[in-house]
């Protein structure tokens, strides 16, 4: 229970972070398109489009995640099992 609530907050607190509306990130990776050679209109540009979105919701997902991990580590700690790291379940 005291985990979904983490992970609540730390939802609602991520998206009020958003500096960007979705039509200014969309601008601003059509200029990174662009600056890259890319033409409007051109498979190449929808294709870098697309490669900037799946980079970003890797990142997001990789600092969700690491995020994640931090949490569990400050709620359960480590212990040593083997020579290796594990955490209490």
């Amino acid at each position: 229970m005291r985990i979904a609530l983490l992970i609540t907050l730390l939802a609602a607190g991520l998206s009020a972070c958003q500096t960007m509306t979705p039509e200014e990130r969309r601008a601003a990776d059509e200029r990174q398109c662009l600056s890259y050679g890319f033409r409007r209109g051109t498979d190449g540009f929808a294709t870098c489009l697309q490669r900037i979105d799946l980079d970003r919701r890797a990142e997001s997902r990789a600092q969700s995640a690491e995020m994640m991990q931090s949490m569990a580590w400050d709620l359960n700690g480590p212990y040593i099992y083997r020579d290796r790291w594990h955490h209490h379940h």
